[in-house]
């Protein structure tokens, strides 16, 4: 694979990154829009990805688009039918969490390695075994999902370098220095929110 900046899986790589990058920044200022621009990102991700040979990665965008549809739902509805705050993990959705790494990377090794050409399978399905439980925490915005996403993202860093995708390297890099910030933006968030509450109690 070419390193051309003007080929067709570049210029998506670029019109994804804008979109990728937008989102996150609304992630980490807490606004429920944040999934409207990664639902974008991730239809044209995904294409990125099948040229690439990263089947795995196709199928954390089919699960990042599911998680997307739902987590703008939850932020916005919640199960009360209004608005979900932040919140840090309980003992049962860390486990969750856990289980979800667990299971995922155990699909997506023995499909990978029997089941497709990937020649980086152990590697694809732990970055994907990641995102899918950070994913999740995102949804269910917990403050946990940053630290998921961020080992997904510094595993996904060197892959990418290899497979010469250096605009999502790029992008992921960024994600990664956004995803740090975004937890102790989140924190202060909710000390904020805690102080208020004291304040007005």
């Amino acid at each position: 694979m070419t390193a051309d900046f003007f080929s067709p899986i570049s210029i998506f790589q670029w019109l994804g990154t804008a979109f990728g990058i937008t989102q996150v920044l609304l992630a980490r200022k807490n606004n429920i829009n944040n999934y409207l621009f990664g639902i974008v990102s991730i239809l044209i991700g995904m294409w990125v990805l099948y040229a690439s040979k990263l089947y795995a990665d196709i199928l954390l965008n089919l699960y990042y688009l599911v998680m997307s549809i739902y987590g703008w739902f939850y932020w916005k509805y919640g199960t009360q039918k209004e608005e979900v705050p932040i919140s840090y993990a309980t003992f049962a959705e860390h486990f969750k969490a856990i289980g979800i790494v667990a299971g995922c990377f155990i699909i997506m090794s023995y499909w990978l390695v029997f089941h497709t050409n990937s020649d980086v399978p152990y590697w694809d399905a732990t970055t994907t075994a990641f995102a899918w439980a950070g994913m999740w925490l995102m949804a269910k915005r917990k403050m946990e999902n940053w630290i998921y996403l961020n080992i997904s993202n510094i595993i996904s860093i060197p892959l990418l370098f290899y497979k010469d995708l250096y605009i999502y390297a790029g992008l992921t890099i960024f994600l990664f220095a956004v995803g740090t910030s975004g937890y102790f933006k989140w924190r202060t968030i909710i000390l904020n929110e805690r102080s208020n509450a004291y304040k007005t109690a």
